[in-house]
């Protein structure tokens, strides 16, 4: 069965922003990667992780209970030669039955809110190599941001067609609860980071993005899409004729490993 991100899958894998460089980093610092470890991106989506990660590793394995959020990971592999990654179909409940090798690193992005994140966590402490570990990734809410009033035209035309609410608005706040949650768990030994990431949007990566949510793809909106599309533009338009539209992202990691012996 398809889940609500079937529709969404071609938007997630072209508008959703990356993961700043400083990510990456610190992945690469924290892990020692270096071309020889095995890492699993779990509810991978398009392999906005895994993909940036597989240059690092030996192999990647992308962990996603969406066909088509896999079949559009897979296509990108393809674009961009990258031949390392296996795209296996799976929720967080199957981690110790998909007959993985040993885990260098897991990395998470925001899949890990809709998680059972205790069983999630106490199934990795299995499949993770002695010296492994798991980094959650995902961006935090970030209040008064004076470059982003057009986000609230979004919300504005969002609330015509949809109803209220917007992508995140109710865990706007609860990141310190997945980090403590991260605490209580075998991987007991856990580093926070956060960077402030500039994003810039023409008016057609902005209606992408609206597109790319669960809450928000072709399927919620049917065939009021084309409708929402022209609504969402001519907003955007009478607001900043220029068409660019910027804001910070809020980026936080958090990186969790086993208590030194």
């Amino acid at each position: 069965m398809s889940t609500p991100f079937a529709s969404a899958a071609p938007y997630y894998a072209r508008y959703r922003p990356p993961y700043p460089r400083e990510f990456h980093t610190l992945l690469a610092d924290r892990f020692a990667l270096d071309g020889s470890q095995t890492v699993l991106d779990l509810g991978a989506g398009p392999g906005t992780l895994g993909l940036s990660v597989a240059p690092l590793a030996d192999h990647v394995y992308a962990v996603d209970p969406e066909p088509a959020m896999l079949a559009e990971g897979a296509r990108l592999a393809e674009d961009r030669g990258i031949t390392n990654i296996s795209w296996l179909r799976g929720d967080d409940a199957c981690i110790t039955r998909l007959c993985l090798p040993r885990i260098d690193l897991c990395v998470i992005g925001r899949a890990f809110r809709r998680m059972d994140r205790g069983r999630v966590l106490a199934d990795l402490d299995e499949v993770l190599a002695p010296r492994g570990g798991v980094a959650v990734v995902e961006s935090l809410y970030r209040p008064g941001d004076p470059r982003a009033a057009w986000l609230t035209v979004v919300e504005e035309v969002r609330e015509r067609f949809l109803g209220p609410g917007r992508p995140g608005q109710s865990d706007r706040d609860d990141w310190g609860e997945l980090v403590d949650r991260l605490a209580k768990s075998p991987l007991s030994r856990v580093e926070t980071h956060q960077w402030d990431q500039p994003v810039r949007h023409t008016v057609d990566e902005v209606i992408g993005l609206q597109l790319s949510f669960s809450s928000s793809g072709p399927d919620q909106l049917g065939d009021r899409m084309a409708a929402f599309e022209t609504e969402l533009r001519r907003a955007l338009l009478d607001h900043d004729p220029r068409g660019t539209y910027a804001r910070t992202l809020r980026i936080g990691a958090a990186v969790a490993t086993r208590p030194r012996r």
